[in-house]
């Protein structure tokens, strides 16, 4: 009997590393999403951005960093990265497959990230959309993670995909009372 509960346990000294490179890791992801949230805090305040883009960004980032670890944490503990990518890409399969627009929805987030840390407009702003089929010319209410919230003279409001209005030239309308 004293055998087979010797066979049965597993030295805690052969994960030794496994464990120590998983309470870094533990330790270290609160850590940088402090560091994150605050850099971008900074960085949206001193741009003048609303708290509503700057809590969205902050969200996207720390999706972005819980997937990160989850995979650091995974190949910590012997998971091949092989092994990940082939499971990633089932997953990002189904959603495709499920959302059917994976890539616009993609495509969607990471402008609306591009408009939050280099667009020259902000809420608010008056702006031309140059296009030759249909100009606009509106006030930005809105910008979220897939769209922006734009409102005519008229009262109607257009909504576009961050995406498609990353790739129209947009002039920003200055006040003349200044």
């Amino acid at each position: 009997m004293k055998k087979t509960k010797e066979m049965n346990e597993i030295p805690i000294e052969q994960y030794l590393f496994q464990i120590i490179l998983s309470a870094i890791v533990i330790i270290l992801l609160p850590i940088i999403k402090f560091v994150i949230k605050k850099v971008v805090t900074k960085y949206g305040r001193l741009l003048q951005i609303q708290e509503m883009r700057i809590g969205l960004v902050k969200r996207v980032f720390s999706i972005l960093l819980n997937i990160t670890f989850l995979f650091t944490f995974a190949m910590v503990w012997g998971v091949e990265p092989g092994n990940l990518m082939v499971g990633l890409s089932s997953i990002l399969a189904f959603i495709g497959v499920a959302l059917f627009a994976q890539w616009s929805v993609l495509s969607n987030v990471t402008a609306g990230l591009i408009m939050f840390f280099t667009a020259p407009f902000r809420i608010g702003d008056r702006i031309n959309i140059i296009d030759k089929d249909i100009p606009i010319t509106a006030t930005i209410e809105n910008i979220h993670s897939f769209y922006t919230h734009i409102r005519t003279d008229d009262n109607e409001l257009i909504v576009i995909p961050n995406n498609v209005f990353l790739q129209k030239i947009v002039s920003i309308k200055k006040d003349n009372s200044n």
